[in-house]
């Protein structure tokens, strides 16, 4: 059984779970502060409770949990809600101020991580200060349904033209956009300047990631191309098929698109690697998962509480948990992975990699994999930075997601918490089609392919001649409208101790 989202479905449920880890109930004592406090297995209704959890799984089981203050000193019931209860613990000074992943999901990033979404299908961003693009728009969504497409501009969002980048413009687009409306109007320009109005109901989808593929001929060079936005568990074929046609085309260089892609499984970044990655480097080292000590030490205990159903060593399917799971950094205890050449591609020269600073964790985890065994390229903008990872833990009726290991390459590289630095430092292009070889970004490939360098045109890093964004203002806008999910979540299968 792997560890997925799938076998977390027959999780039992472990609200009181962490509680479980004290012998007797306690009352009431005074914290150091001389406020009162609690201890674990005080009696407590059923969110209390849960902040409990959220707290002592994290105590065992969290990447920064050395230096944690207990329990009595931290009191999670001393918190608004469970949100609060995460935003203190990532505020901690064992933190380093690096945790800027953690959060508490209801199981929607689950769903996605499957490959099915329920929202508009479609994501924006600003080209200047008055001009909102359409981004991205999936395949058999709703969005893609009423024929939208990257580049668009929208000039009206349920009929305000009110699109500006101050805050309140931005507030009310998102709301709009990315909130929980049944609908969303929209006036939009196409590239032939001509306006259409559409309306966009929300709606269950098959996500396929990959957004456009094709490949180029550069002078005697094939080049490849393809635009990945999201390491989904059902994309695996899906790759397959496009590296298959790579192949037949005798590509020999490629470019790999992931300006977008905040990361999801695993064992699909892993399977991409294989893909890319040289014949010659078969059975050595890809990465090692360095898990937290707790974990390795097998002293998080709390673990217990996380159940599935898996055949164990000597073939029967039984009842296991989290904590029969092996963590050490060994290739016996299945956290080192070695190169498995995957399909027929076979003589890549070079891989471009066209970044923002939504690319992120299992897309870094691939760009990392790579970067020690083949010449890798990198244009755009800084990652995001996430070497750390994370499978989710089942709390009552939701899924609390922290991070618990971080991957290191066969050079034992893997520090980039503040991004990977780029080759070409140039800014995104929202006015044009994935695959048009004047888009800003791709074009820089496709020249260095041709050429062996880079352009240095004079508007490399200017949005839009009017009223262009400045660096400052793109990271800004950036964190208030990208709501790409981030995360590197375990979904291989890991070796049980018995």
């Amino acid at each position: 059984m792997t560890k997925n989202f799938v076998a977390q479905k027959l999780f039992l449920c472990v609200l009181i779970a962490a509680i479980g880890l004290s012998t007797s109930c306690k009352k009431s004592s005074v914290a150091p502060d001389g406020g009162t406090t609690t201890t674990p297995g005080t009696p407590g209704t059923r969110t209390e409770l849960t902040k409990d959890s959220i707290y002592l799984y994290a105590q065992q089981t969290y990447f920064w949990n050395i230096g944690m203050p207990s329990y009595s000193t931290f009191n999670p019931r001393q918190y608004s809600s469970n949100e609060a209860v995460l935003a203190a613990i990532k505020a901690l000074p064992s933190t380093g101020g690096k945790d800027k992943y953690s959060f508490i999901d209801d199981g929607a990033v689950a769903t996605q991580l499957g490959g099915v979404s329920g929202d508009f299908g479609f994501s924006i961003f600003f080209n200047s200060t008055n001009d909102l693009r359409i981004k991205y728009v999936y395949d058999a969504s709703p969005a893609s349904a009423q024929g939208l497409k990257r580049g668009y501009q929208i000039t009206k969002v349920n009929g305000s033209t009110n699109i500006n980048t101050s805050d309140a413009s931005i507030n009310a687009i998102v709301d709009a956009i990315f909130g929980t409306a049944a609908t969303v109007s929209l006036t939009v320009v196409m590239p032939n300047g001509i306006s259409k109005d559409v309306v966009v109901t929300r709606g269950s989808y098959n996500i396929n990631p990959i957004l456009y593929t094709n490949t180029y001929t550069v002078g005697t060079k094939k080049v490849g191309y393809i635009v990945f936005n999201s390491f989904t568990t059902n994309s695996t074929t899906l790759l397959d098929a496009a590296f298959t046609k790579f192949a037949a085309d005798g590509v020999n260089e490629l470019v790999v698109d992931l300006r977008y892609n905040g990361g999801g499984s695993v064992a699909t970044s892993e399977a991409f690697t294989n893909l890319v990655a040289p014949v010659a480097q078969n059975g050595k080292v890809m990465y090692t998962t360095y898990w937290t000590q707790t974990m390795q030490d097998e002293k998080a205990t709390i673990l217990q509480n996380q159940k599935f159903y898996a055949k164990g060593n000597d073939g029967v399917t039984r009842l296991y948990s989290y904590f029969d799971y092996s963590y050490k950094p060994t290739a016996a205890a299945g956290n080192q992975e070695v190169f498995a050449k995957r399909g027929t591609l076979n003589n890549l020269s070079r891989v471009y990699f066209l970044v923002t600073s939504g690319t992120a964790s299992a897309s870094e985890l691939l760009i990392n994999n790579l970067k020690p065994v083949m010449d890798v390229k990198l244009i755009g903008k800084k990652t995001f930075g996430k070497p750390v990872g994370f499978f989710s833990i089942h709390i009552d009726k939701s899924d609390l997601y922290i991070p618990q290991f971080q991957t290191k390459n066969q050079l034992n590289q893997g520090e980039y918490f503040d991004g990977i630095t780029v080759d070409k430092d140039i800014t995104d292009d929202v006015t044009k089609e994935f695959g048009d070889p004047t888009e800003r970004l791709l074009a820089q490939a496709l020249n260095y392919s041709a050429t062996g360098a880079f352009t240095s045109y004079l508007k490399d890093n200017t949005l839009s001649s009017t009223s262009p964004l400045s660096k400052t203002q793109v990271e800004d806008l950036t964190g208030k409208m990208d709501h790409e999910f981030k995360g590197m979540i375990e979904t291989r299968k890991l070796k049980l101790n018995k």
